[in-house]
Parts: structure tokens; sequence; C-alpha cells
């Protein structure tokens, strides 16, 4: 049996060619191809952004999990995980547990730089961070994939300062604020907050015939 593989919709750019300024240059372009090019420009234009306030300020607004929660915004925006409470709360949940898992093994106060060998009690706290973050999402219903990567850099001691963690967390807020502008510029009815759907974790259709058209 050939199974046959089923992305996830396209949602933006069938908002756009619905529009009629967009649709006469969009139906030119291949459909996989302006969907690429509409992740590329959103996504880079987002961290850009972010990137100019981490120089401005000299603070960690950029950061390795905030690539993915970017790509989530954009790429998949309908989904429940992608709306702003979703990253904003998950993320607030993977610092928190990050630090938590620190103070539980004394390394709350130690510094560590990607390539020293690990401990111990730091594979303990990466551990630790990583499901706690994970069940406390799912008990409080914020599910957001990329905030468990927030938790294993506070739990390594990547980001450790207060301030510096307060960054983190504000960068996702503007991240998330990006989000709404554009997303919904696009014509889609991304939340402003939270998902009007009732489920917050994703759903896999179980029929791919009744997933939509798939992509050539």
């Amino acid at each position: 049996m050939v199974h046959k593989l089923y992305l996830h919709e396209p949602v933006a750019i069938r908002s756009l060619m619905s529009q009629s300024r967009f649709a006469a240059l969009l139906k030119r372009c291949p459909e996989r191809v302006a969907w690429a090019l509409f992740v590329f420009v959103t996504a880079s234009t987002s961290v850009l952004i972010l990137g100019g306030i981490a120089l401005l300020l000299d603070a960690p607004f950029v950061f390795p999990s905030v690539g993915p929660t970017a790509i989530l915004f954009f790429f998949h925006p309908l989904s429940p995980s992608a709306s702003p409470r979703h990253a904003v709360f998950g993320h607030l949940i993977g610092i928190l547990c990050g630090y938590a898992s620190l103070w539980l093994v004394g390394l709350e106060h130690s510094k560590f730089a990607l390539g020293q060998p690990l401990d111990v009690r730091r594979v303990i706290a990466a551990a630790v961070s990583l499901a706690l973050s994970a069940s406390l999402m799912i008990l409080l219903r914020a599910a957001h994939a990329p905030a468990g990567a927030t938790a294993l850099i506070v739990s390594l001691s990547l980001v450790t300062t207060p301030i510096h963690l307060l960054a983190i967390e504000l960068a996702v807020v503007l991240l998330a604020t990006q989000a709404v502008i554009i997303n919904r510029a696009v014509g889609l009815p991304y939340p402003v907050w939270a998902s009007r759907k009732g489920s917050s974790m994703e759903q896999v259709e179980s029929n791919p015939k009744s997933a939509g058209p798939s992509l050539p």
C-alpha cells in the first residue's frame, strides 16, 4: 500500500489569493513555492526585528527556541499551539521549570558553555526541566513544543540571569505580537490571545481524505 504524505494546509497563501489585489500575482506562482516564500519572509523579518532589539539592548532576544516558535506562527498559524497564549505561557513554563530544576540540584548560580562535559547534577536538571515543563503544559492546556528547548536552555545554565530570563519572555511576547499583526494582515482568523478551538493539543486526522486537498 502506498501512503501519501499530507502536510498542513497553506492557509496564509490561500487567504492572500482570495484577496483581489494579490490573486493575479500569486496564481502565477506554484502554491508550495508561494507558501515557502511567505514563511521565509515572515520568519526572517520577525527574527531580524528581535535581533535588532538584542543588539540595541545587549540582551538575549534571539535564542534557539525562538526559531521553532517563529516557524510555527507562520507555517501552521491556526493550530492551537501556535496561538499567542500557548507560546507565551509555554515559554514561561519552560523558563520557570528550567530555573527550578537548577535550584533543585544546587546549580542556580553555576555557569556552563556548550562543549563542556556534563555532570550528573546537570543531566538531572535537564531531565527534570523537560519532563516538568511538558507535564505542566498539558495540565495548564498551554502546549507549545518549542518551549521544551527553552527549559533546556535554562536548565543547562546557558541563560540564568533573571534580567536575561525576562528578556527571553519579552522576546516571545514581541514575536507573538508580530504573528498577530502579520497573520491578521493576510486575512487569517488568527487569535489575538487564545485559539477558539476546544483542544489545546494538536489533532491528527485519521482519515486523509477529510484533510483537504494536498499540495502537488
